[in-house]
């Protein structure tokens, strides 16, 4: 039995069937239950931030990724500056999961096996701290390098969604700590992320299911959707990456943020609305650059957190 972080009253969560240990083999079921796992414990944990009044339009919500959707850059990544400057890990902590985060970013693909590796290999050091302990240093990280990062056109788009009385949700493999921060600091419905498991208060370093991240947040979404009574043919989504199509393609209104190539190619292709809030592709090419090194630097605690990189946020 593991107790799951809900905001901020703990939820259970049963796993049922067989944990992939590491160096095993992850078949394609296996992948689909992690994935299935991860998001009915998104949905669990959004548990709090969804109990509002009912609102005007109750049959549509919007879906925002957040990494270089909501915010510019890796929430992660400014997450773990500000974590390594109150000495919550060292840098011991991190070296073994550098490599495999550094590939995801420089490289661009994401191999499970990699993902599966990083997890299993730098998941150990959040064990022992406790969720309050999290939950206090994001707010102040929050406030001193996310809060000024927020895409305005973004921003704008989740308030046009709040005004017609649809709630918004943000969706991301970030700590659901952390994306309950965001989430309620832009005054948004709630958020869906990754959850780690802890007991009494205090994280276990495992986690439940596996990241949210590309299959997982339409697990996440739909399992949402089943409880709120949301027709996703009238929902929107919105991601900067290809990473996110299965979330993309879910509803009746998807969105292409900040989009990277593939996803773009992907838009126009289909028709969908684009929305770039950057300055430039000169820009946009060296962001990419900047965030390839920053996240060799920040993967390590990446995986520790239980979150993903840059592009599937």
């Amino acid at each position: 039995m593991a107790v799951i972080l809900a905001q901020p009253t703990p939820l259970v969560s049963h796993y049922a069937g067989p944990v992939t240990r590491p160096g095993q083999h992850r078949t394609p079921s296996d992948l689909r239950r992690r994935s299935a796992l991860a998001g009915e414990a998104a949905a669990a944990s959004a548990e709090v931030e969804v109990a509002l009044a009912t609102p005007p339009d109750a049959t549509s919500a919007a879906f925002f990724d957040v990494d270089n959707t909501v915010m510019q850059g890796a929430s992660i990544f400014h997450l773990a500056k500000g974590l390594y400057k109150r000495k919550f890990f060292t840098t011991r902590d991190i070296v073994g999961a550098m490599y495999k985060q550094a590939w995801f970013r420089v490289v661009g693909k994401e191999d499970p096996e990699h993902i599966e590796d990083a997890r299993n290999s730098a998941l150990g050091f959040i064990a022992g701290h406790t969720v309050a302990e999290l939950e206090e240093l994001g707010e102040e990280i929050f406030d001193e390098v996310m809060a000024h990062r927020i895409w305005p056109g973004t921003r704008a788009l989740a308030q046009m969604h709040l005004d017609r009385g649809q709630r918004v949700w943000l969706v991301t493999a970030a700590p659901i700590e952390i994306a309950s921060i965001i989430a309620r600091r832009l005054g948004l419905t709630g958020a869906l992320g990754t959850v780690s498991e802890h007991r009494d208060g205090v994280y276990t370093g495992k986690l439940v299911g596996d990241l949210l991240h590309g299959p997982a947040k339409a697990e996440a979404v739909r399992a949402i959707a089943e409880r709120e009574g949301l027709d996703l043919a009238r929902c929107s989504a919105y991601s900067d990456s290809i990473n996110d199509l299965p979330m993309l393609s879910l509803v009746g209104d998807p969105v292409a943020i900040n989009p990277d190539p593939a996803l773009r190619a992907h838009a126009r292709a289909q028709g969908w609305r684009i929305r770039d809030y950057r300055t430039g592709r000169k820009a946009a090419r060296i962001g990419l650059l900047t965030g390839a090194a920053a996240g060799a630097t920040a993967g390590g605690i990446a995986a520790g957190l239980a979150v993903r990189g840059r592009r599937h946020g």
